[in-house]
């Protein structure tokens, strides 16, 4: 009877697995995208749960904003990519070598053999802010944690950066005139120096919905929203752009060249579009936020590079994964997510996922089970059963 019992189990275990196996091949599309795992919320599924929504989606890149443990384990022989992040009050100390070496061992190296561990970033939107000392410290912490890394031989495996809000540039009209703000000077020369050096990627947070949002009569929402419309041509290039994403991001590069670099690449770590907002958060809407994130996916899925850098694809990390409820200010902020926290989509964006249930098992659906188990391996096995 036992012997019956385990050959149904390994019976079921390769049924689940071809099932699972199916379920990946029939999407719709395999994602090129990232995402943003947010978690400031206090409903959101396991984070087991979580890992199979995503492998259910095909989404094999994850940025966080911290190294959250019970996250990496939870992804575990996922081959899912990470990006994991320090948050900005580590800064001061990730100065130091022995501190920086030390939360590189207590945070990445324990789940490198399982978990794929690919970026840090070392703070998250220090320059757009006002915080001096902060400021003062973002390059020596970035410098020190890629020490720390090379130390521990794991350089290879592991780039260093930090993330950055649009609003670095002081200038982003017409791309090709793209500038850095002058005050930051002194802060990003060093630090594309380590971008050059380090061969890792310039990060930048973008929303177009920010530039819609402070100006709705005078940019254009199809524009902004990858829909058909007449789009603008850089007068100093003559290169036509027909969304204002792939105009911001060439802004960048072009400030990025004008500070003597052409040998960053540049990746969006944060873009999206909220599906609800406050009275006065023009476009915030379902609609508008579905139409971004499916025309921006279709651009992806196509490999698209920029006007130019027609042969770059762009890289992006869409923000988010979930609508996150604890999130402070207006409506927007808490309305990001492609996903509620039940699992149920926002809203269409041509993808299949699935948010496994909650499972949990009493004595009498395990009783119910194990009778289940017995009438399949009955009509299996039946000569086995009645010799048991």
């Amino acid at each position: 009877m036992i012997s019956v019992m385990a050959s149904c189990f390994f019976f079921f275990r390769v049924l689940l697995l071809l099932l699972t196996l199916t379920d990946s091949f029939v999407q719709v599309f395999s994602l090129g995208v990232g995402i943003n795992y947010g978690q400031i919320a206090d409903n959101l599924p396991s984070h087991p749960r979580v890992a199979s929504l995503l492998k259910s989606l095909n989404i094999s890149r994850v940025k966080l904003y911290d190294a959250d443990p019970n996250v990496l384990v939870a992804f575990s022989n996922s081959n899912v990519e990470f990006i994991i992040g320090l948050g900005n009050e580590d800064l001061q100390n990730m100065r130091d070598p022995l501190k920086a070496q030390n939360w590189i061992q207590q945070h990445v190296q324990p789940y490198l053999s399982q978990t794929r561990i690919t970026c840090i970033t070392v703070g998250n939107e220090i320059l757009s802010g006002n915080d001096n000392q902060l400021m003062l410290n973002l390059v020596p912490a970035m410098q020190t944690v890629h020490g720390a890394l090379v130390t521990l031989g794991l350089d290879k495996q592991v780039t260093v950066t930090t993330a950055h809000s649009f609003n670095v540039l002081g200038n982003s009209y017409p791309p090709s005139s793209g500038t850095f703000r002058e005050n930051l000077g002194q802060y990003l020369q060093p630090l594309l120096s380590f971008h050059a050096q380090t061969k890792s990627p310039f990060l930048i947070n973008t929303y177009p919905y920010f530039a819609y949002k402070e100006n709705p009569n005078q940019v254009p929402l199809n524009y902004v929203l990858f829909q058909p419309n007449q789009g603008m041509i850089d007068p100093k290039t003559n290169l036509h752009y027909d969304n204002m994403l792939y105009a911001q991001l060439d802004a960048v590069y072009a400030a990025i060249k004008a500070m003597g670099h052409t040998d960053i690449e540049v990746r969006i770590s944060e873009t999206g579009w909220p599906s609800k907002g406050d009275p006065n958060e023009a476009g915030a809407t379902l609609e508008n936020a579905g139409l971004y994130n499916r025309n921006l996916m279709k651009r992806i899925e196509e490999k698209q590079g920029t006007p130019g850098h027609p042969s770059v694809p762009i890289d992006i990390y869409v923000f988010a994964l979930f609508n996150e409820n604890l999130k402070p200010g207006p409506a927007s902020e808490r309305n990001y997510g492609l996903y509620y926290p039940d699992g149920t989509p926002v809203y269409n964006i041509g993808l299949q996922g699935y948010l496994p249930e909650m499972l949990v098992i009493s004595k009498s659906t395990a009783l119910s089970f194990n009778f289940l188990i017995y009438l399949i391996a009955f009509f299996i096995f039946p000569w086995e059963l009645l010799k048991s």
